[in-house]
């Protein structure tokens, strides 16, 4: 049995620019503004939050199938895939698209100045979840508004259990859409100030979120995260990174570790300390999927994290 992650695929465009934005945006002129930017270095990463988990759950040793909607192109991306052993097969090319892009450009205080293009990801709501696959779990992480509706309602018609992830996708939504998310979700994740602003347009507070799923999971960042299903809040300590060097894509190497614990029906303890393990290797890496393990060494660091197995 397998995920089926929904989701963004994306080209990420990263540049660094190497001073400081506020040496150069003058506040009283914002309503103004012109401004350009020397960005000496600059790299091309692969990316989306249905990329990017399924690279983390395959180094976990799953075989996860992604279902979304890209450009023409898209061949440098796939060949990745097929470098990766990441089944292609439900991701739909139109060709009259582009692939979502992201052009990130970083000071030197790690502000960040972005601009999205999302391309083939707004006609996400042309593929429906397959009903051949042997899936077990899904996940809505952010797509297209209307793609994301349908295929939370197509995991309910199938009897699939699934993660509601809105991630950069909540400010599609309002009160009245979340809350039929929820009534339909499995389970929900969502990080500390997604929380709080589900909260603010659903007026439910955590404790009734969670009454409405099996867990809600909340990331807090450097503090860990704290899973709260209806019996209980369990807090998950944060694990250690070697260095920090990129936090671009933690979450969703957070949210992989999620549906391996529930794949492999551990408890909420084990899961949550996997998914933390995962964010922390991440992070001592650029990009979203350039970093690696082999299970041997990863169960290592957990042991050395944790001072336990799993």
């Amino acid at each position: 049995m397998s995920a089926l992650i929904c989701g963004s695929m994306a080209y990420d465009t990263i540049m660094v620019f190497h001073d400081k934005f506020k040496n150069h945006i003058l506040p009283d002129k914002v309503h103004i503004l012109n401004v350009s930017f020397l960005v000496p270095v600059m790299r091309r990463e692969y990316g989306g939050c249905a990329g990017n988990i399924a690279y983390n759950l395959k180094l976990l040793g799953e075989d996860p199938y992604i279902m979304a909607t890209v450009g023409h192109d898209f061949e440098p991306y796939a060949q990745w895939l097929c470098q990766c052993g990441i089944s292609r097969d439900h991701i739909r090319i139109l060709d009259d698209n582009y692939t979502g892009q992201a052009y990130i450009t970083t000071d030197e205080d790690d502000n960040q100045i972005t601009a999205f293009h999302p391309g083939a990801m707004n006609m996400s709501h042309l593929n429906e979840v397959p009903t051949d696959l042997p899936i077990s779990i899904g996940i809505v992480s952010p797509d297209g508004k209307e793609g994301m509706q349908r295929h939370a309602e197509q995991f309910v018609e199938q009897g699939i259990p699934f993660i509601f992830d809105p991630g950069q996708g909540m400010p599609m939504f309002n009160g009245e859409d979340l809350i039929h998310f929820l009534d339909q979700a499995t389970w929900v994740t969502l990080n500390d100030y997604e929380s709080e602003l589900m909260q603010e347009r659903t007026g439910l507070s955590l404790e009734e979120i969670a009454e409405k799923v099996d867990a809600l999971i909340v990331t807090l960042g450097a503090n860990g995260s704290k899973i709260y299903t209806q019996e209980e809040c369990i807090e998950i300590p944060a694990a250690k990174p070697k260095s920090i060097n990129d936090p671009t894509g933690c979450g969703d190497a957070f949210r992989a570790g999620l549906l391996y614990g529930l794949i492999n029906e551990m408890s909420w303890r084990v899961t949550g300390r996997i998914a933390s393990l995962l964010g922390a290797i991440k992070i001592e890496h650029h990009g979203t999927q350039n970093h690696g393990f082999s299970m041997e060494s990863f169960k290592a660091r957990y042991k050395e994290n944790f001072g336990s197995t799993f």
